[in-house]
């Protein structure tokens, strides 16, 4: 199957939770889930109350939506988390978060993950000054991003320039806001990441 392309409302509206997939826009009266918050789709008036195997496959999509990630690409992610010391639920939200498109996200190059994969896949993203147009490559703890020096020049970095000076950034990354370059401090800790997922449900669904 191939990348979702109809209306990513419907996914938020589908999963009953604010999934911020359209970036700014999803905090302002324009949302859907403030307009219309039941799911899609024809309605009746009483809902079955979902199963537990029903709750862990809704985390599991929500967090599929999340990070912008197919089905196969998700499990590959879940299988290295399983692989990894620790709580396998605590390594995956971590592997997802250190993706560079949502570093970039997170840096508030973009207003959404997905534009994140589009700047990346474009070529404008440095990662240690070397040029990375894979959105999925994992960052280290000393990794810095920064910006081709051509696309300086750009009506939208000019933007990103302005509206950067009013956004905070998690505490697991440096942000310079005069070059507009960010670096990875440490690697996220559960703590630390602002994600409403359950990662502990998606590895109970997983694990049936």
């Amino acid at each position: 199957m191939g990348r979702y392309t109809e209306a990513v409302c419907r996914l938020c509206r589908r999963s009953g939770d604010k999934l911020m997939l359209k970036g700014s826009r999803c905090l302002t009266a324009k949302c859907a889930m403030d307009r219309r918050s039941r799911p899609p789709g024809e309605h009746i008036r009483q809902r079955r109350k979902l199963s537990d195997r029903g709750l862990q496959l809704r985390e599991k999509q929500k967090a599929r939506y999340v990070y912008g990630l197919q089905e196969k690409q998700f499990h590959r992610f879940f299988s290295e988390a399983e692989r990894l010391p620790g709580v396998t639920g605590d390594n995956l939200l971590s592997l997802l978060e250190r993706r560079l498109d949502n570093i970039v996200y997170r840096l508030g190059f973009a207003d959404s993950r997905a534009q994140a994969r589009q700047i990346v896949q474009h070529g404008h993203i440095l990662l240690n000054g070397k040029k990375t147009d894979i959105p999925s490559f994992l960052v280290k703890e000393g990794d810095t991003i920064s910006w081709q020096e051509k696309s300086a020049g750009t009506e939208y970095y000019k933007q990103i320039a302005e509206e950067i000076k009013s956004k905070t950034t998690v505490s697991w990354l440096r942000l310079d806001k005069q070059k507009l370059t960010g670096q990875v401090i440490s690697l996220p800790t559960p703590e630390e990441i602002e994600a409403t997922l359950d990662g502990k449900a998606v590895v109970e669904y997983y694990s049936r």
